[in-house]
């Protein structure tokens, strides 16, 4: 028997396996075993309704796709009164989402959903603009991040993991700062932005002209994020960005990534994680491993 299950924080996991947030939804239930799932990540939720950005908001690229949803939402009260609910029946541990345009927003929201039973843990995506900083991204400042994470942690002894960007010129220092901040787990990374220009038109292909990059494009990019975090933190890093199946997923892990959470590859494939999840079983049957935490920044440098 192989052992699949890995620490975030105080979480414990049955696998490594979970869906990058804004790629999954209950619909998937007829296609995927969702119990099978280490844990559940749905759409991330705003305090107010949003209403995304402007349209075209996908377009597929060579080895990927380009998206630009702007975190559309229903806000707070119907996620708390209509998402949370529509998950009850899993077993998999749900791990809430939350993005703010203010630090103050973030606080409301880990509020919010401190309360709420259901929630396991909390997903900061730092990655979205901070409306008093210029419009610059939370986490593409150490001391925001710092502040943001510090604030948040007072509020709920919920784990908290950050979701770092990875459009930063040294990803070590946020992580850093996120660790100090009192996150106790990293999502290593969201989108890489990105764009691309339809040339009968002319225009760009999405509505808002930049998007974030994802798909098996980006992989190498972020098995090297996950190394360099992992070199500079003690905190378990769940890797994000390029995992199409379960060799992707142990590059990561070998990399460092204590999980991994699976987006593009969904749209793909219905019931991507459940194959990703059979083929780190396979991974560590044929090299005679017998728990995938044992793998964890075990990549042979010599």
């Amino acid at each position: 028997m192989t052992d699949l299950t890995v620490k975030i924080g105080s979480l414990t996991l049955k696998n490594p396996i979970m869906p990058a947030s804004g790629t999954f939804g209950p619909e998937l239930a007829p296609l995927l075993d969702i119990n099978r799932l280490g844990a559940i990540v749905p759409k991330s939720t705003t305090l107010s309704e949003r209403g995304g950005n402007q349209t075209p908001r996908i377009c597929e690229t060579d080895g990927g796709m380009i998206n630009s949803i702007g975190i559309q939402s229903k806000g707070i009260e119907h996620y708390i009164a209509n998402i949370l609910p529509s998950y009850q029946g899993f077993e998999p541990p749900l791990i809430a989402s939350i993005s703010g345009e203010s630090i103050e927003e973030f606080e409301n929201l880990a509020e919010r959903l401190d309360r709420e039973p259901s929630v396991a843990a909390l997903e900061l995506n730092i990655s979205c603009p901070n409306l008093r900083d210029n419009g610059q991204a939370f986490g593409m400042s150490a001391d925001t991040t710092y502040q943001l994470l510090g604030k948040v942690r007072a509020i709920t002894d919920k784990p908290l993991i950050a979701k770092l960007t990875p459009n930063v010129t040294r990803i070590q220092d946020i992580a850093q700062a996120a660790e100090q901040g009192g996150a106790d787990a990293l999502t290593v990374a969201n989108t890489f932005l990105a764009m691309a220009i339809d040339i009968e038109t002319r225009k760009p292909r999405i509505g808002n002209v930049m998007g974030g990059l994802s798909g098996a494009a980006v992989k190498p990019l972020i098995v090297r994020l996950i190394y360099q975090v992992h070199q500079a933190t003690n905190l378990p890093i769940i890797g994000s960005g390029g995992v199409m199946n379960g060799q992707d997923a142990i590059e990561m892990i070998l990399a460092g990534a204590s999980a991994v959470q699976v987006g593009t590859a969904t749209f793909i494939q219905p019931n991507a994680m459940n194959t990703i999840t059979d083929g780190i079983t396979d991974y560590l049957v044929r090299h005679h491993i017998s728990a995938v935490k044992d793998l964890i920044g075990q990549v042979n440098l010599e």
